[in-house]
């Protein structure tokens, strides 16, 4: 039954004021509203908003965090009382089954009839399921609107296996859902890739590995043809391959169609696949109706995000007001919008900018690098100054740059290939014209007057602003301006891990070391950031629960897989099963080879391992041996042989200790000074099984020469005729960071003892995953503070470091042999559901190459490439390409 609020408005006559009448209230819809409000127009208006659904517009974009308390409070973007508040009238639970533009008069389902003066369309759009028989049955769901999220919560605890039918970015959003409520997840695609309105071909693929990793199925140029009663399950989708999968529900989530039902009836102007026309005020074929949001069509274009829908909202309040003041066209059009998109899908980071499929005669710069899982494609001009698109799998850290770089159109200075070789971009690097928030158009220097204003808070910053209250995107961009604008004007800022603390990592550790705490929950309860009505979320995020989970490793050194402190669920995948995940879906193996030291019997006990589970076998450049294609089934078997052998895990998978390389040192060689191989096996012995907020690696040079490369690791050792120079901080990889020297000549045991302090107060005071290269440039002071506090205790802390690190070290466990005796543990290794049920035979594709196991896509494996070529030049394929290493 309709609901409503505010006062009544009768319809418009003399000297009455003009009547507005908004049909949706959905997030454009209200956004609309604000607009109108924002300029004080709901006074010189008698407003009145109609909205289906029986609450008033909420948050669609952040559907699935519904899930997490289950209730929709959070989603919320206003209250009836708002309305009541700005004196327009809401009708709630109210459909309009008539519009006549000839009387300008609008019905509702119960026979009420009104009229307007002016009319906003803003509609929105419905979730489109395939015309597939069957499609109606029991617990087929779709993924559109808070009901439709309670009947997914009520089919899915009457479910174990879901599917989700679309591989977009509503059906991903969906498969997360699926999985967050504990239903084994597929995921079906018409077309050969995910996400083919955004991503090429390349990108897709990864995108659709990764999520295969995490454990959701996806089955992509799948075309459904019938559901049919299943026999191991309710429901059976056949496929026009003659394939099929059986499943308890399905979830449809195939995109979306513009809601114009009532606009056709009308006799409004329409597109021929559907949408309300309008011209560049939004303006439909009728006088004094506007269409904005999912429903309207702007040369024959549909905008699918909210962002468009919030610009087409200020441009119908701007022609509202040109209409007001007599004047004949608004200053305000609208002109197309930026579609650009940065989301973490089911916890992988994907972005879209501009044209990210590509076109004719484009230039491009890719950077695919497999062993990292991280896939960039660029696309310029035919000049190659200007960027056109881009799409990035895996790592969005060059997103802000691309963005600015691409709404700009500013010419590229340099090779292109630099915008992606420079990592993250800090908000002081960007211009104050840069938009910070694509939904609401909102500038840097928007955000930095709002600070300067008096608004401290990222709440005081939406609210005034509207930045990053749209798709939240940008919400972390908008909290570093925020907070350097804070700086700049003298004033302290909260710089909180993630939305559920308002502590950073370094205050968290604090908190954890004071306070003795030692799992999530209490964690979250006493010093999680609050609602408005004094509750905290018990659920935390992707972010902030590892980063709890290394923090209470770092303090504690206790079993990280503890059910009964819960760490196993703050876990990340590696994590989680001890093993690095690797591009097929196998795991590596990787047991600890200290100093790079082993003996003929444990070569040859892992060459028997090796050969008896058909593993690919390659030494590092770490000095270890990797065992790789292990499936997760194996992991238990493999690693009992290994340990029976006398090795321990290498924590290859872990935020810890990764190795420490040595040269032969004073033992064998000529030119060695001290005893290399003897000190990095003491160092490796001590310091593994360490958590910190990145991985760290040593090495340890037995003379000058320094063969062991010890300059360029976090922590670096060489000797000298006189004892040992420590180096600190350096880093490998794309951006190369040469170590600090910070001491020279050190004995033995002040070169641990430095060591130890180095390292704890790293772990102390670092970000989350944040490297020793990254955190020494960070550190106010450099390396003469650094300096200062470990040889000079300056902060009066040394003692703490050290009894801190000789508890890690004292609670050292191989968290393989501890897993090995602990039946719960071992439950969860299988790769199969149904594991009687499992297929026969090998599930997994390889062939042999140099008489070694290999996937079969060896050909797009390895580190990459990054290439800069023509696309319509096929011919030209031995353009310049640089690898990486």
């Amino acid at each position: 039954m309709a609901n409503s609020t505010g006062t009544s408005n009768s319809p418009t006559t003399v000297n009455k004021k003009p009547k507005l009448v908004v049909i949706g209230n959905g997030m454009v819809g209200h956004h609309f509203i604000e607009q109108l409000c924002s300029q004080g127009l709901q006074k010189q208006f008698d407003v009145e908003v109609f909205g289906e659904e029986p609450r008033p517009a909420y948050d669609r974009v952040q559907l699935s965090k519904y899930f997490e308390t289950g209730s929709a409070d959070e989603l919320m973007l206003t209250s009836a009382q708002d309305y009541l508040d700005w004196g327009i009238k809401l009708h709630l639970d109210t459909r309009i089954t008539e519009l006549d533009t000839q009387s300008k008069s609008i019905t509702t389902e119960d026979g009420v009839t009104s009229h307007y003066d002016s009319l906003v369309l803003a509609t929105g759009s419905y979730p489109f399921v395939p015309p597939i028989n069957g499609n109606d049955r029991e617990r087929c769901v779709v993924y559109r609107t808070i009901e439709d999220l309670q009947d997914i919560e009520a089919a899915a605890s009457q479910s174990k296996v879901g599917v989700v039918v679309g591989g977009g970015l509503l059906g991903l959003e969906a498969a997360n859902a699926l999985m967050a409520l504990g239903v084994q997840t597929h995921v079906v695609e018409f077309a050969p890739q995910l996400m083919p309105v955004q991503l090429n071909d390349k990108a897709g693929d990864l995108l659709k590995s990764k999520i295969n990793d995490l454990g959701v199925t996806v089955h992509t140029s799948k075309a459904t043809t019938a559901i049919i009663d299943g026999e191991s399950a309710m429901h059976r989708m056949t496929f026009n391959d003659d394939s099929f999968l059986e499943t308890d529900m399905i979830v449809f989530s195939a995109g979306i169609r513009p809601q114009d039902a009532l606009a056709r009836s009308s006799g409004l102007q329409m597109g021929e696949r559907g949408g309300i026309t309008i011209d560049d005020n939004c303006l439909t074929s009728a006088a004094d109706v506007y269409a904005i949001g999912e429903c309207a069509l702007w040369q024959n274009r549909i905008f699918g995000l909210v962002a468009p829908g919030y610009q087409m909202a200020r441009v119908a309040v701007a022609s509202l007001v040109a209409s007001l003041t007599d004047t004949a066209t608004s200053s305000t059009a609208f002109t197309g919008a930026d579609m650009s998109t940065k989301l973490k899908l089911l916890g992988v980071d994907v972005a879209a900018i501009g044209e990210s499929r590509g076109f004719e005669n484009a230039q491009f710069v890719e950077l695919s690098d497999n062993q990292s899982g991280i896939y960039k494609k660029l696309w310029l001009d035919e000049t190659g100054k200007f960027l056109k698109g881009a799409v990035l799998v895996g790592d969005n850290s060059d997103y802000n740059r691309l963005l600015d770089c691409y709404l700009s159109q500013d010419e590229i200075e340099g090779n292109a290939v630099d915008l992606l070789m420079t990592g993250e971009e800090s908000a002081a690097d960007l211009k104050d014209t840069s938009i910070i928030c694509s939904c609401h158009q909102v500038t840097k220097a928007d955000i930095v007057s709002s600070v300067k204003e008096g608004n401290h808070t990222i709440a005081e910053i939406k609210s005034c602003t509207r930045a990053a209250s749209g798709c939240g995107g940008c919400s972390a961009l908008v909290k570093q301006v925020m907070d350097e604008a804070l700086i700049a004007e003298g004033v302290e800022c909260n710089t909180g891990i993630c939305d559920h603390f308002e502590h950073d990592r370094q205050s968290l550790y604090h908190l954890c070391q004071v306070e003795g705490i030692e799992d999530f929950d209490t964690l979250i309860s006493k010093h999680g950031k609050r609602s408005a009505t004094g509750e905290t979320s018990t659920f935390g995020c992707d972010l902030c629960k590892p980063a709890a989970a290394s923090i209470f490793a770092s303090l504690q050194n206790k079993y990280v897989l503890n059910q009964d402190s819960s760490h196993v669920q703050l876990q990340d995948t590696n994590d989680a099963y001890l093993g690095n995940l690797q591009k097929d879906g196998t795991y590596s193996v990787v047991p600890r080879i200290a100093g790079g030291e082993i003996t003929p019997d444990g070569l040859i006990a892992i060459g028997a391992v090796a050969k008896e589970h058909d593993l690919y076998t390659k030494i590092t450049g770490g000095q270890r041996i990797d065992l790789f294609g292990a499936k997760l089934s194996e992991l238990p078997v493999i690693w009992q042989k290994l340990i029976e052998a006398g090795f321990e895990t290498g924590h290859a998978y872990g935020k810890s200790l990764r190795t420490v390389k040595s040269c032969v040192g004073s033992t064998w060689c000529r030119y060695g000074v001290q005893d290399s191989v003897g000190t990095a096996i003491d160092l490796e012995n001590r310091y593994k099984g360490l958590r910190s907020p990145h991985k760290i690696k040593f090495a340890v040079s037995g003379c000058t020469r320094e063969c062991a490369e010890a300059q360029s690791k976090d922590i670096g050792v060489i000797a000298t005729d006189k004892g040992w120079n420590l180096y600190v901080a350096g880093n490998g990889g794309m951006r190369p960071r040469h170590g600090d020297l910070f001491a020279t000549d050190l004995d033995t045991p002040t070169l641990i003892q430095y060591i130890d302090r180095v390292l704890m107060f790293y772990i102390k005071t670092a970000d989350k995953l944040q490297r020793t290269s990254v955190w020494m440039e960070s550190l106010e002071g450099g390396l003469e503070y650094l300096q200062s506090v470990v040889i000079e205790d300056s902060l009066g802390i040394a003692s703490e470091l050290d009894a801190q690190m000789s508890r890690v070290v004292d609670a050292y466990q191989c968290e393989w042999k501890t897993s090995l005796e602990k039946p719960e543990f071992l439950a969860r290794f299988n790769e199969f559901v149904n594991p009687e049920a499992k297929p026969e035979g090998e599930t997994h594709l390889y062939h042999r190459v140099r008489e070694q196991r290999f996937p079969v896509d060896i050909a797009s494996s390895g580190a990459g490439n990054i290439a800069i070529k023509d696309i319509t030049a096929e011919q030209n394929e031995q353009e310049a390409v640089e690898e990486l290493v």
